[in-house]
């Protein structure tokens, strides 16, 4: 991960929370340049992405190599260079991910990764509410959706959205294509339906690894997570977004009742 922004942490521990929830973003939407009288939705991510080294570059090489590969995430990788290449990950190392490795072993590196988080990505507080938007349908899903993601960590929003992305390209490659020549273009097999199968699981965890019963969902938690996760990556674009209405809200209640995030917030400006 990464610190927060600037001096974030000497506010307190409310609007810390708030702010932290509701950034005002990436230093292109606050450019003075900005067309006037559009409304722009403003993105949920902080300045700074805090999104792990290893989780980036997993997703940046398996994008670069991997993407046509059949049956990514499915096939066996190597334990052995697994685990060395987690070894070096967890010693600190600037490791290099080149088109040497293996995507599987990258694949299975990243899986592994997500898996034994010690908190979800998806927090286990948070399970049961997500869990509960298997069941409804249509706009209140997403925005009941979009709620919840408002009240992730910056580290795991941010994580959460640079890997629902990669899972987005992996799918659009799922189907075979064609080159300019008319070569086939083999496709990767993978669609939204079966990556949510395999990192479903991964990302949403009722108990923790190698906790009792961890991993023994029944039917239904498991067919939700699935469901779950679609939705994720079918609408991450728009989830991921802080409409203007909601922005202009949470500014109005705070010049209320915390004028010195308004102060804070202009002078980061």
């Amino acid at each position: 991960g990464a610190m927060s922004v600037d001096s974030i942490t000497d506010l307190s521990d409310n609007t810390s929370k708030l702010l932290e929830a509701l950034q005002l973003s990436h230093p292109h939407e606050l450019h003075p340049r900005r067309s006037r009288g559009k409304k722009k939705p403003l993105s949920l991510n902080p300045i700074t992405l805090q999104v792990p080294r290893i989780v980036d570059r997993c997703c940046t090489h398996l994008e670069m190599h991997g993407l046509q590969t059949v049956g990514i995430f499915r096939v066996g990788s190597s334990k052995k260079r697994v685990q060395q290449l987690r070894e070096e990950f967890d010693r600190g190392l600037d490791v290099f991910l080149d088109e040497h490795q293996s995507v599987h072993d990258v694949a299975a590196l990243l899986k592994e990764f997500l898996r034994d988080m010690p908190d979800s990505l998806i927090p286990r507080d948070l399970y049961g509410a997500f869990l509960s938007t298997a069941s409804m349908e249509g706009p209140a899903q997403l925005d009941t959706l979009q709620l919840l993601l408002f009240l992730l960590p910056p580290c795991h929003s941010d994580t959460l959205l640079r890997l629902l992305r990669f899972l987005a390209k992996v799918a659009r490659h799922a189907e075979s294509s064609w080159d300019p020549k008319g070569h086939e273009i083999p496709g990767n097999k993978m669609t939204v339906s079966n990556l949510a199968t395999v990192f479903g699981p991964n990302i949403m965890q009722k108990e923790k690894p190698g906790e009792k019963d961890a991993g023994a969902l029944n039917f239904e938690d498991s067919a939700a997570i699935i469901l779950v996760l679609q939705r994720l990556i079918d609408h991450h674009h728009s989830l991921f977004m802080v409409s203007p209405e909601m922005q202009c809200d949470v500014l109005r209640r705070l010049f209320q009742t915390d004028p010195d995030v308004i102060e804070y917030l202009l002078r980061r400006k």
